[in-house]
């Protein structure tokens, strides 16, 4: 694709899908055992349907009692914004069903006999950085995700009348010389009130493209181009409209198929299982490779084995033309980075209650903050890596 132009699509989906509330509240037990235990073991499932939340999963750590875990949980669907009949933070029937972590399992992890820490499970992780925006993220996602973003802002202080929690986005995007050089479509579909019709729904939410995409790529599109509710009215939506489960938008929570994706989900998960923090790592990697000028691309695969403490291979794949400079990227990684499950989390400090804010509008491309969130979006490495 070195000298062709071609057309490329990612999409996005508001905090209100019924998959992002799952994951969401899978986060939130996350959190909820961290901020009592810092090692505690978490693997969260969630399940939403019409005004129903079920909980599944695994946990080791402190006791905390199933009506505080069932309150967070309606805060969570309360802060998102559902106050519906077919789905309400006040009324949903919520049954959690979480029990103690196997022992088989825990047997895997647990460092002994002074053997370091194993991997939670096997598996392979991608992290990816590019220079299309000032994040080093590919572009069709980041738009598509700043388009929700903004919507969700303005709908919870007031300045978005009528539109309601569950929304989706979509940007394609002309590239050339593998380049992005104009958006050629957006889509948004978003739930609204009844008392609004097509027409009003296309004047609310049209203006959010433009506050989140530079002009300059949306000089050539047209009107015909922009599809706002294309199917027609969306009242009925979140989980009341279709089921919920938690994981099932990975793609969304990464690169939006712009570099390939393990196939583990992050949401629900504590920081012991590489799944995750091996996905987080992967990406501060290849984001402070592409930050230093190495390259203005770079992506990074691990591969990991249960119960064992170092990745089993580190592949990583620079822009085109930068070859010659993977073998001196393989070795700074090597001689500077503890790639063990327990290095990861020391390095990133991982076991802080960071992760209900990352389950919805992506896990990378973000800000981050002085509460230790996005920790792995710092580019405190990039140095190491000037060539």
């Amino acid at each position: 694709m070195t000298n062709s132009s071609y057309l490329f699509t990612s999409e996005s989906v508001s905090e209100g899908h019924p998959d992002k509330v799952c994951d969401r509240i899978s986060d939130m037990v996350v959190d909820s055992y961290l901020s009592k235990d810092p090692f505690s073991r978490v693997a969260c499932e969630t399940l939403t349907t019409t005004n129903k939340v079920v909980l599944a999963g695994e946990t080791r750590g402190p006791k905390i009692d199933k009506e505080e875990i069932v309150n967070k949980v309606r805060d969570c669907i309360k802060n998102i914004g559902y106050d519906q009949t077919g789905f309400s933070w006040k009324t949903a029937n919520v049954e959690t069903f979480l029990h103690e972590q196997s022992k088989d399992i825990a047997m895997g992890v647990d460092s002994k006999d002074n053997k370091d820490e194993g991997a939670g499970d096997q598996g392979i992780m991608f992290g990816y950085a590019c220079k299309e925006t000032e994040d080093l993220m590919p572009a069709p996602i980041y738009f598509s995700h700043k388009i929700l973003r903004l919507m969700a802002h303005d709908r919870k202080n007031g300045n978005l009348k009528g539109i309601e929690p569950d929304s989706k986005s979509q940007v394609t995007m002309l590239y050339e010389k593998n380049v992005p050089v104009k958006v050629t479509s957006v889509v948004i579909s978003t739930q609204h009130s009844k008392d609004l019709n097509q027409d009003q729904v296309r004047e609310l939410v049209t203006p959010y493209i433009k506050k989140s995409i530079p002009q300059n790529y949306l000089d050539s599109l047209k009107n015909d181009e922009i599809y706002i509710n294309p199917t027609g009215q969306f009242i009925i939506g979140g989980p009341d409209g279709d089921t919920g489960l938690t994981g099932r938008k990975i793609i969304v929570d990464t690169y939006g198929g712009a570099a390939p994706h393990g196939g583990g989900a992050f949401s629900g998960k504590d920081p012991t299982k590489v799944d995750r923090s091996a996905a987080y790592v992967s990406r501060y990697l290849a984001k402070n490779i592409v930050s230093s000028g190495a390259s203005d691309k770079c992506l990074i695969q691990l591969a990991y084995a249960i119960g064992v403490s170092k990745p089993l291979s580190i592949f990583v794949k620079l822009a085109d033309g930068d070859e010659a400079k993977v073998e001196k990227i393989k070795k700074i990684i090597n001689d500077n980075f503890d790639l063990s499950p327990r290095g990861i989390r020391e390095m990133l400090n991982l076991n802080k209650p960071i992760y209900e804010i990352t389950s919805a509008y992506g896990h990378f491309g973000r800000k981050p903050t002085n509460k230790g969130e996005f920790s792995w979006e710092k580019t405190d490495k990039q140095d190491l890596f000037k060539l």
